[in-house]
């Protein structure tokens, strides 16, 4: 494997897309279809989303980001092996995240957070290219570019209820762990696992 990370910038729509497309979720994963952007929406913009589904959920999904790509509204890191897209983490300053009813960053991680801090919504892995490493590379490049860019902070947000689960895509704990990453704090089945480097 001929593994390299790239930071999403709009010259990366087509990969994007072909990953979500195609490969993500070619396992037949009841995520799908998935397009990693909700987290990106407000309240009011999610309920527009959902209420145009109709009979093509996908299809409204993916234009939706089509869109958010050309806005350069969605945050996160590719995946690519030689050139093809083979996993995604969505990451971006938590400022960046509206407070949802979709609640990608839980309200007790708000009230807890660092100023200037990173926030780790989403991993999603090709089947063919779980547990070679990719979840973790992408993790270490979300980390060094925090720290490049004057980060305080670095945060998952680990969904114990869904541990190893098809729709567990918050990253295990494990995984945060080793990369230095401690337990911040926690509610019901939600653990923020914080990285501080200031």
């Amino acid at each position: 494997m001929n593994l390299t990370i790239k930071p999403l910038t709009s010259d990366l729509t087509s990969a994007y897309l072909d990953f979500f497309d195609n490969r993500a979720f070619s396992d037949n994963n009841p995520m799908e279809p998935c397009y990693c952007n909700a987290a990106i929406m407000n309240s009011k913009e999610l309920d527009k989303m959902v209420s145009e589904f109709g009979d093509d959920c996908k299809g409204t999904l993916r234009r939706y980001a089509v869109k958010q790509l050309a806005e350069e509204r969605i945050f996160g890191y590719l995946a690519f092996d030689s050139d093809t897209p083979i996993g995604w983490c969505s990451a971006g300053d938590m400022k960046r995240y509206p407070v949802s009813h979709h609640q990608a960053i839980p309200d007790f991680a708000r009230e807890n957070a660092r100023d200037k801090t990173i926030s780790i919504i989403c991993f999603a892995v090709a089947p063919e290219y779980r547990g070679k490493g990719v979840a973790s590379a992408l993790l270490e490049h979300v980390i060094f570019d925090a720290v490049t860019n004057d980060f305080v902070a670095v945060e998952g947000y680990v969904n114990t209820k869904y541990a190893g689960a098809y729709w567990d895509h918050t990253g295990p704990a494990h995984l945060y762990k080793k990369f230095g990453f401690v337990e911040a704090a926690k509610q019901n089945e939600r653990i923020v696992m914080r990285k501080m480097f200031k």
